[in-house]
């Protein structure tokens, strides 16, 4: 950030009397830029015992394989922002069962929200989509998995699926790991 959307005039990059970080502070009219993580929401559509995934048509990660999710807009719920990404992305409606993963990614600023969800009707591949389909976890492309948050969504459900319950998981995804499932060295 260079300029002011309050003002116009330059921005500098220092930590606010009383704050403990550094923002984009306008020491013209005083406005402080406050930059907050963005929320991804999604879906884990699931027709009895196949789950659906989408096949990205769009950079990051194009022609890897997906859950429906994205940035959640203003104005919009939680459950609300997974829903339209289902519809957006797999022309599909669910019947969501619940926040299921909440994924922190402090290195990129964003939190991970995945609702279970019943697949109900036909899916096609949306705008966002190259093609989608139902997998069974034999055939899950694990190794084209666009990202860490999607795999360890994944292998949380089909390990709760062995006991029929589906407890709220909540963790995080270091760098330390995108470089894992990156394999970066």
């Amino acid at each position: 950030m260079n300029y002011c959307s309050h003002c116009g005039q330059p921005v500098s990059f220092a930590i606010p009397e009383g704050d403990d970080r550094p923002r984009y502070l306008c020491r013209s009219c005083g406005t402080i830029h406050y930059q907050n993580p963005r929320i991804v929401a999604g879906t884990l559509p699931v027709r009895g015992s196949r789950v659906l995934l989408c096949r990205r048509a769009n950079e990051p990660r194009l022609g890897y394989w997906t859950l429906p999710a994205g940035f959640m807009e203003n104005a919009e719920t939680t459950p609300e922002a997974a829903a339209r990404e289902t519809r957006e992305e797999a022309c599909a409606e669910v019947a969501l069962q619940g926040l299921y993963t909440l994924i922190n990614l402090p290195h990129i600023n964003q939190v991970f929200m995945i609702f279970r969800g019943e697949l109900k009707g036909e899916f096609a591949p949306g705008i966002e989509s190259l093609e989608v389909a139902l997998f069974e976890e034999q055939e899950i492309p694990w190794q084209e998995l666009a990202f860490p948050t999607v795999e360890r969504t994944l292998r949380h459900y089909f390990k709760d699926r062995q006991q029929e319950h589906y407890p709220l998981h909540i963790s995080d995804i270091t760098m330390e790991d995108r470089r894992l499932f990156f394999d970066l060295d």
